[in-house]
């Protein structure tokens, strides 16, 4: 069914509805038959139903009746929209068999439409008929017709009367249910009506209401009144619309709030006669938007609103204020012309999203001068438009990009630091260092950059080099080869090697490029094509050692205060680690000579040999501490002691040249045995007041004739909380020479009691004494290490003596140790043939 028959259908329901039983259609239709001297006539309603609305004669239907619209002659009227004559209807193949004709109700039958003069459709039928056929006249037809008119109209206004009472009732409804009073003021009578809900809104009764303009300006509050008369005498003056919103206060003293609106009405002079309206009361309104309102002004975020249209219709005093205009330049104004900036960024997306989807959205978003400010946003849609709740946090963003860099600054440092630190450990020296340096500092700080040492020449040297991009690594480490020689005396690194500041440098071809000279230097000074660059020197204690040349490409601006700041803590840093190597560089090689220098060659006895090795730290400040001794005693007696002085420094390495002297001393005039020697020493420490403290081994061989005889010998040793003596037998058994507890290390107690042990050991055997850095250190506890060298000394048991020692120091050691390394081996040689050759020639003093 299309919209236009719907609405036809829906008119002739209403039509049927109101029209059925109307006297004014009942004096019509008896008026029709009387003018055409028919014994009956009807007005019927034509819908999807034919209904009977009127009717005069015996021949009609009853008011009401409803019949199919194709089974009567008036339906045919209705469907041609014209007249239709019919003199006898059973000689008409269309009429003959509808109902009306067969029963002989109408044989004869006139009858016209009725048309809605608005729609222009047709709304109904006014018919005569007669049982008895009848030749009707053109003036029959036009006298019908003539009468349509009115029966239409009547139609039209049954419908318009009972549309109106529905209206009338719903309104009423829809006026109690929202409160609204009505007034009416008689500008020419001075007469003042309203109704119960427009008294009740002011306060009135029926007989407090005196009916006049004064008893409205009475409760006005005095605040308003002057403004809502204005309003009022506007309205009555131009015969225009009067609206306002006032204060209305009662006698109790409350003060409720009115929204009236209201038409002048003019004579026919255009003078404005009366003021009709209505009002009603917005108090609790007033009050939930006054507390919305003190919630969005007093709320620390700033608000706004936006209707549909992207104008603004709502914004708190926060929001002026991060926004930078005033309500009266926001309100009414759309946000993408007021903010032009917002247009394609990340607000213009998100709130247009929010608004399609229906979804909530919150981001954070930067807008640019003249607000140059991050936000965070939460926008919420609704059908009215978007509410926005915003947050200016500028600060905070630039808080957490300070921690960001802080703690890249600090990471870096400490980057820088174990860099140089283990760069200088393992001995890699300044250049190896700067190496490493440059590795931390590439590309954090710059994209390439060049260190620089001064040699011991005084001059500078360019050392190192590194490149973020691995195929300008070869560029750079060229120009670094060829640069110092091609730059002339006003150069940035010759500012920062005189200032020891940071010299930057804003544009690096100006400043340098363009004053080398063409060669290789400017061929790839323009291929690595620097923007920007940064040169500061390495100083230490007032010391220039070496100098940073850092650059930085065209994409990357210059460096900033904050990152420059981070460069003058790494150079600090690399400048204090490179001194503090070469000092310690120093105190090892002078600690190492002066220990080496007291370390002297062993003995060579009859059938003994001897091997002694010593190994420094790894560590440059770790020398010191260790020392060995191998000596004869005037009875011929050999001695081999080994030690260890607490401490790793030259103070260390010059206690021990104490210790070790007055060992050897003791033992050589006293010709005491290892036990007596400890307790001697452990005396002459105190007594001498050498304030250290230290662990020693010290072993004697002897071999009476009956010894001899058997091809054995005697171990007498001794031990001062040293590790425990090895002894490698010859059948390739290791036994390990230990006392339950240990005795007291030197240096603690002088009048401690020292215990001696005598092992027999069979010619062949090999004794090896050792210092705790063998055997133990942080990844190695002292009796594991003990245990692992017991082992590996049975497996190289076969090698020579020299080479035994050489094993054992590289297997238990392979990557050097924390501490010193000292080591005595010795070996006994059978006395019933010459002395081996890999024993070497026999080396012994001369006895007194």
């Amino acid at each position: 069914m299309s919209p236009l028959d719907a609405e036809r259908l829906a008119a002739a329901r209403r039509v049927a509805a109101s029209a059925v039983g109307s006297p004014g259609l009942q004096r019509l239709a008896d008026l029709a038959a009387r003018l055409l001297g028919a014994p009956s006539a009807g007005i019927a309603v034509m819908g999807e139903v034919q209904t009977m609305a009127g009717g005069s004669g015996p021949q009609v239907w009853t008011v009401g009746t409803e019949l199919p619209p194709a089974e009567t002659l008036s339906g045919l009227v209705a469907t041609s929209g014209a007249p239709l004559v019919v003199p006898d209807a059973r000689d008409d193949p269309r009429l003959a068999e509808l109902p009306a004709v067969r029963s002989g109700t109408a044989v004869a039958y006139l009858g016209v439409p009725l048309t809605d003069p608005v729609r222009h459709h047709v709304v109904g039928v006014l018919a005569v008929f007669d049982p008895a056929p009848r030749a009707w006249t053109e003036a029959d037809v036009a006298l019908l017709s003539q009468l349509a008119a009115p029966a239409a109209s009547e139609l039209e206004l049954a419908a318009l009367t009972a549309d109106f009472e529905a209206n009338r009732l719903r309104w009423g409804l829809a006026i109690d249910a929202a409160g609204i009073g009505s007034f009416d003021w008689d500008l020419v009578t001075g007469r003042l009506t309203w109704d119960d809900r427009m008294l009740e809104v002011f306060g009135y009764d029926q007989e407090g209401f005196t009916g006049d303009i004064e008893a409205f300006t009475d409760r006005l509050h005095p605040e308003d009144a002057a403004r809502v008369q204005e309003a009022i005498q506007t309205a009555v003056d131009g015969c225009g619309v009067f609206e306002a919103e006032y204060r209305v206060r009662h006698p109790d003293g409350a003060v409720r709030w009115v929204q009236a609106r209201g038409r002048a009405l003019p004579d026919e002079r255009g003078v404005a006669v009366r003021l009709l309206g209505a009002g009603y009361d917005t108090t609790e309104q007033r009050l939930a938007d006054a507390r919305v309102a003190r919630v969005l002004e007093s709320m620390p975020a700033a608000f706004f609103s936006l209707d549909r249209q992207w104008t603004f219709t709502h914004a708190n005093v926060e929001a002026e204020r991060l926004l930078g205009l005033g309500r009266e330049e926001l309100l009414g104004g759309v946000v993408w012309d007021l903010f032009p900036a917002a247009v394609g960024s990340d607000f213009d997306r998100q709130y247009r999203a929010a608004m399609d989807s229906g979804r909530p959205t919150a981001f954070e978003a930067y807008y640019p001068p003249p607000l140059d400010s991050w936000y965070e946003v939460r926008a919420w849609p609704s059908p009215e438009g978007l509410s926005v709740y915003f947050l200016d946090i500028t600060e905070r963003r630039r808080r957490e990009e300070q921690s960001r860099r802080d703690a890249r600054r600090l990471a870096l440092i400490a980057r820088v630091s174990d860099t140089l630190s283990a760069a200088l450990v393992d001995r890699r020296g300044g250049t190896g260092a700067l190496q490493e340096l440059l590795h931390a500092v590439v590309p954090e700080l710059a994209d390439w950059a060049i260190a620089s040492l001064v040699g011991a020449d005084g001059r500078l040297h360019d050392v190192a080099s590194w490149h973020a991009d691995p195929e300008l690594r070869p560029v750079a480490a060229e120009y670094a080869r060829v640069r110092l020689g091609a730059l002339n005396s006003t150069a940035p690194i010759v500012d920062a090697l005189a200032t020891g500041e940071v010299t930057v440098v804003p544009d690096v071809w100006a400043a340098v490029g363009a004053h080398l000279p063409p060669g290789p230097a400017r061929d790839t000074h323009q291929q690595l094509d620097p923007a920007t660059a940064v040169a500061i020197a390495l100083v230490a204690r007032g010391r220039v050692l070496g100098a940073m040349s850092l650059y930085r490409g065209r994409d990357r601006d210059l460096m900033d205060a904050a990152d420059r700041a981070t460069l003058r803590d790494v150079a600090d840093r690399a400048a204090l680690a490179l001194d503090s190597a070469a000092l310690h560089e120093q105190e090892r090689r002078m600690a190492e000579e002066l220990q080496r220098s007291l370390l002297t060659a062993p003995p060579e006895p009859d059938h003994s040999q001897i091997a002694v090795r010593y190994v420094p730290a790894v560590q440059a400040a770790q020398v010191g501490g260790d020392w060995y001794d191998a000596f004869l005693q005037p009875g011929g007696a050999t001695v081999v002691a080994i030690g260890d002085v607490v401490g790793h420094d030259t103070v260390a390495a010059a206690a021990m040249g104490q210790l070790r002297s007055l060992l050897r001393g003791i033992a050589y005039s006293s010709r005491g045995g290892p036990a007596a020697v400890l307790s001697d020493l452990d005396r002459a420490i105190e007594g001498l007041q050498v304030h250290t403290l230290a662990t020693a081994a010290v072993a004697r061989l002897e071999q009476e004739p009956v010894d001899r005889a058997r091809g054995e010998a005697r171990l007498r040793w001794s031990s001062a909380g040293h590790p425990p003596l090895l002894v490698l037998l010859p059948d390739g058994r290791v036994e390990v020479l230990a006392t339950e507890r240990a005795d007291l290390m030197l240096g603690v107690d002088p009048l401690a009691v020292r215990r001696e042990q005598v092992a027999v050991l069979p010619i062949g055997s090999t004794v090896l004494l050792y210092t705790d850095g063998l055997v133990e250190g942080p990844d190695l506890p002292l009796d594991d290490g003990v245990a692992r060298l017991t082992t590996l000394l049975g497996e190289l048991g076969g090698l020579e003596l020299d080479e035994l020692c050489d094993q054992v120091l590289v297997r238990m050691r392979p990557h050097g140790s924390e501490d010193d390394v000292a080591l005595v081996a010795v070996r006994l040689h059978p006395e019933d043939r010459p002395r081996p050759a890999e024993a070497g020639p026999e080396v012994t003093p001369r006895t007194p």
